[in-house]
Order: structure tokens, then C-alpha cells, then sequence
């Protein structure tokens, strides 16, 4: 099937997984560096407390507790260790990778765990001869390293790497929003920051690298090593089938792409930290509802099948267990159209994270045909 040039509805032919989109491709590449840089436990802690507002704080209050804060956030600026991200994103990506992902990921270490391995081994089982980059300062370490380690030796193209934003925002609408924010005087808000400079980053390394950027809590399903300029709709009108949401926990763009830039702007412009979602599925929402029917894009927006076969209401059915046989037959039914319709499954892990994974649920049958070092 012929991927579609552009289009803002989701009424079009039924989604197969490996189409590629029309046009070229960006040169991607790889290589096996590997994680190296010294961080402990304590600096670990010391990144990411600062960034948690105190509760209940009004805007005044955010902005004096923020502007304390401010010399100890050494992720918003450029250090010794920072400075070497690009030469080792480009030492990743300079030996023929088969494509180039991204994920960022802002907690301490030790809190990548099981969920988190599961979406990197996945990502590679599907997608042999990709390169990733985790864009984390506390994986970035020796502890990083003894996690990452098992799948490192399975020889996958992966590399931590601390995050430079003031380099990944110069020369980019983004600029001058993080330059706001470091003189102190700008509302933070009352949602934690980190999770704003996730919004922030992963927008920033699509445009200045180009690539596929995708959230930790996904399981893999089929390559995505021929998609280009791609999101994919979260939700749809139950009566027009044109979408009504967004979500850019998966996205696909060119270097330097047009619509990158309008994001970049978009979030610098109308950024608010107080509203969940508003920097980021809203945003794009926006701009694509705004912008997105422009030929030169060359967008296609997905169904929700592609990505999000599943919503976050309904995904706790997923991991139990059939009870009975007309369960199973609902089992069997479901891995076999995710397994041939849907490039991944998103996990919503505010919802499942909790969630045991029982033997015999549709989880438990996808990722035993869908990973290596599970």
C-alpha cells in the first residue's frame, strides 16, 4: 500500500505495517560507542530533585523557589560532559544505521527498569540494525551502563547520552524560551519541569538530527525503519473518522523539517506549565490542525491502529490472563491483527505501570515473539 503524500483525516485505506512513505531517505547511520561518563547516585538525585515544584505553590511562589533552584539545574546548561553530545550522537550514526531513534528519559537511573528494557530490546528485535540514542544525564554513568549492559551485549547500536539543551535550542525558535526561563522571572509551573524539558528535547533533536523519536512505555511490533514525516492520531471522530487528537509519544520527521520549526515555535510561544498535555500531544494537535495541510510537509497522520491500537482505558485488558475460552479466542484474535496492523503498542504507563503481565495475556504473547534478551 502507497502511503498517503499528506492528510489531516484518518479515513483512508486499511493501515499495513512496513510501507514506507514516498521520498528518500535521510542518511542514517551507526556504530557501538558505549556509555562512560562518571555520575553517582548523588548527582543523580541532584538532577531531578530541583525540578519538582513545591505543591500547592502559588505562581509567585513557584517563580522565588525557581529562581533558587536555578544555579544547581545543570541540565539547562552547557558542561564538560554535555558538550561532547554531539560528536557521540554523530559517532552513533556514522556507520550505516538502518535508522536513527531517539528517546529521552530524565529520571534517575534506577528507575529505567523492566518496562523500559523491554521497549529498547523490542525496538531492535524489530528493527535490526537501527541506532539508538538515549538522550539522560543519569544513564549517562556506570550505573547507566550496568543497566543498559544487557542489551549492549547483544551488540545493539546504543548509546546514553548526556543532553546539552542550550545546544539543542540555539538557532531554533526555543531559544529564547529557555532563555526566559534561566533569568528567573518566568512561571515554571506547577507540573514538574522535567517532564517540559521531554516535550522540549525530543522536539529539538528531531529538528536538529532528524530521525524517530518514541516514549519509553511502547512495545514494538514491526520495523519502522521505512516511515518519514509520520505521527499518529490517538483518537477519532466515531462519525467523521477524522482525528480528533494527536499524540507525539511517536513521531517521524526529516532533519531540519518546517513543521519541527512550528513545534519548536509553538512551544516557545505559547508554552504553560501549569496545563498536562498542553506542551506537548495538544501542541501538536494544534499546529498539525493549523498547519499541517501544507504539500511541502509531506505529513502523514496514521490511524491510531499504527501506533496507539489501544487506548489508555482499555489497555488493562491486555495483561490479564483468559478466563474463559471465549477469552482466548479474544486473545489469539487480537495478537494476530496487532501483530500484522499495528507498528507498536503504548503501554500508558500512568495506567499499567503497576500492572503484572500475565502468562497467556495478549502482553505476555506479543513480547515473547517480539524480544531478544527477555
Amino acid at each position: 500500500m502507497k502511503s498517503p503524500i499528506c492528510t489531516l483525516s484518518d479515513d483512508k485505506p486499511p493501515f499495513k505495517p512496513n510501507v514506507p512513505l514516498p521520498g528518500t531517505t535521510v542518511p542514517m547511520s551507526t556504530s557501538s560507542s558505549s556509555v562512560s561518563v562518571v555520575a553517582s547516585d548523588q548527582q543523580e538525585k541532584e538532577e531531578i530533585d530541583p525540578l519538582l515544584p513545591p505543591p500547592k505553590a502559588t505562581r509567585s511562589e513557584r517563580i522565588s523557589w525557581f529562581r533558587r533552584k536555578l544555579p544547581k539545574l545543570e541540565i539547562l546548561k552547557s558542561t564538560s560532559k554535555s558538550k561532547r553530545f554531539h560528536g557521540r550522537v554523530l559517532e552513533l550514526y556514522n556507520n550505516n544505521c538502518s535508522a536513527q531513534f531517539f528517546m529521552v528519559w530524565l529520571s534517575p537511573a534506577k528507575s529505567f527498569g523492566a518496562r523500559e528494557m523491554l521497549a529498547v530490546d523490542t525496538l531492535f528485535t524489530t528493527n535490526p540494525g537501527a541506532c539508538l540514542v538515549i538522550l539522560s544525564n543519569s544513564l549517562d554513568s556506570p550505573k547507566g551502563y550496568t543497566i543498559l549492559k544487557p542489551l549492549l551485549d547483544q551488540g545493539f547500536n546504543l548509546v546514553a547520552v548526556t543532553l546539552d539543551i542550550p545546544l539543542l535550542v540555539k538557532n531554533t525558535p526555543a531559544e529564547a524560551w529557555l532563555r526566559r526561563l534561566k533569568t528567573g522571572k518566568m512561571d515554571p509551573g506547577s507540573i514538574p519541569l522535567f517532564m517540559h524539558l521531554s516535550d522540549l528535547t525530543r522536539l529539538a533533536v528531531l529538528y536538529k538530527y532528524g530521525g524517530i523519536y518514541l516514549d519509553t512505555d511502547i512495545i514494538f511490533l514491526n520495523s519502522m525503519t521505512g516511515l518519514r514525516n509520520a505521527i499518529g492520531a490517538q483518537s477519532l471522530d466515531p462519525e467523521t473518522k477524522r482525528w480528533t487528537r494527536l499524540n507525539n509519544a511517536v513521531m517521524v520527521f526529516d532533519l531540519y523539517h518546517p513543521l519541527m520549526r512550528e513545534f519548536l515555535h509553538e512551544y516557545s510561544t505559547t508554552f504553560d506549565g501549569n496545563r498536562w498535555g498542553y506542551n506537548s500531544p495538544y501542541l501538536v494537535s494544534r499546529v498539525i490542525q493549523r498547519l499541517g495541510h501544507k504539500p511541502e510537509y509531506n505529513l502523514t497522520i496514521f490511524p491510531p491502529d499504527a501506533f496507539y491500537p489501544v487506548n489508555w482505558l482499555k489497555i488493562p485488558r491486555l495483561f490479564k490472563k483468559p478466563g474463559t475460552t471465549i477469552e482466548a479466542e479474544w486473545v489469539e484474535k487480537t495478537v494476530q491483527e496487532m501483530s500484522k496492523g499495528s507498528y507498536m503498542i503504548h503501554l500508558w504507563n500512568k495506567v499499567t505501570r503497576k500492572m503484572k503481565i500475565e502468562e497467556g495475556s495478549v502482553m505476555h504473547k506479543l513480547i515473547s515473539t517480539h524480544c531478544t534478551v527477555c
